[in-house]
């Protein structure tokens, strides 16, 4: 039977949870649309749109088996697609508040940063982490940040491209890595020059080389608009944050473990519902499985940043143009990552 799904429409699913005795009795009691019977359990599948549940054998074409992942009901797959942002530049300097005096739309200043900071590239041999390299044509690059402005507007969300703290929610003083349960990993300086490279990068309109696009039955999700390579920096996952104990019967989709404190009341997550990057529509997947293993290409990993815990999700092989992006779903195993990674 499918894990119960998000109510709201074009959510992906991004952590694995141990289901409480609350959730357990929620999916209990879910019947078929169709039938009305809650019978043949294991044959009952979730819509990831509506959260309604039907009997393969009710539905019109029948359904062999459960399907692997995602999977929306005929009335949430035949919805239209989200209307597209405008291609306006700008309208998306607005929208992403691009630094309007450096912009990265601008095809010959791109080249002169691009060859400034080429140095950093050649750490791959040393197994450093590695700042994404923007695709050349500025026009690709307002049609990459443009689909990702669709599925923020289609969602409600706000751009963002670092934590947020908001009132009555976690404040950033909560946010200690050395409350980490075992420790965590310290973010080398070259690292984190990568990683502010990066940063800086999105500010100007230099935006990793990525399309956010839409699948009627899978929603949004994220692929490669160009070849990356191993131990490219592909983006921070970001959103507002929050404790642990308040969010633990919170319906969304996309949690992501922050802190894994030994203390269980200082454990913070990642709330991108909200305010969030493209970060929010990339794939989790079962990397217990065959065919999850073979479409891993990302590792999420935690790790101390100047004292703070932050979420990376970092290319873990060569990605080929054209790959939609999956990192490891089991994170509630070990809580994501916080050592050993590079």
């Amino acid at each position: 039977m499918a894990a119960v799904a998000p109510k709201t429409p074009f959510r992906r699913r991004t952590q694995a949870r141990y289901l409480n005795a609350y959730e357990k009795a929620r999916i209990d009691s879910i019947e078929c649309n169709n039938c009305h019977s809650g019978d043949c359990a294991d044959e009952l599948v979730l819509c990831d749109g509506c959260d309604l549940g039907f009997h393969l054998f009710c539905l019109r074409p029948i359904l062999a088996c459960v399907p692997y992942g995602s999977w929306f009901c005929p009335s949430c797959s035949s919805s239209k697609n989200p209307k597209p942002f405008p291609l306006i530049q700008t309208k998306i300097v607005d929208f992403f508040r691009i630094q309007r005096s450096t912009t990265g739309f601008d095809k010959a200043e791109s080249r002169k940063r691009k060859k400034r900071h080429g140095g950093l590239v050649v750490a791959k041999k040393k197994r450093k982490l590695l700042p994404y390299s923007p695709s050349e044509d500025p026009g690709r690059r307002m049609e990459q940040m443009a689909s990702l402005a669709t599925a923020l507007t289609t969602t409600g969300a706000i751009f963002r491209d670092n934590l947020t703290y908001c009132s009555g929610m976690a404040p950033r003083s909560a946010n200690r890595a050395e409350l980490e349960d075992g420790g965590m990993q310290v973010l080398s300086k070259e690292d984190a020059e990568a990683l502010n490279l990066c940063k800086r990068m999105m500010e100007r309109g230099e935006c990793p080389p990525l399309l956010v696009v839409f699948d009627p039955r899978e929603g949004f999700t994220v692929e490669a608009d160009r070849s990356i390579k191993d131990l490219t920096i592909i983006t921070e996952y970001v959103g507002d944050v929050d404790f642990l104990e308040k969010r633990e019967h919170d319906d969304g989709d996309s949690m992501m473990t922050l802190l894994s404190a030994k203390n269980r009341s200082k454990s913070l997550v990642i709330c991108p519902d909200k305010h969030s990057n493209i970060a929010r529509f990339i794939n989790g997947i079962n990397n217990y499985t065959l065919d999850g293993k073979k479409k891993q290409n990302l590792k999420c990993v935690r790790y101390d940043v100047d004292g703070e815990c932050r979420v990376l999700l970092v290319a873990n092989r060569d990605i080929s143009k054209g790959e939609r992006l999956y990192y490891d779903y089991n994170g509630h195993e070990q809580e994501y990552p916080t050592h050993h990674f590079v």
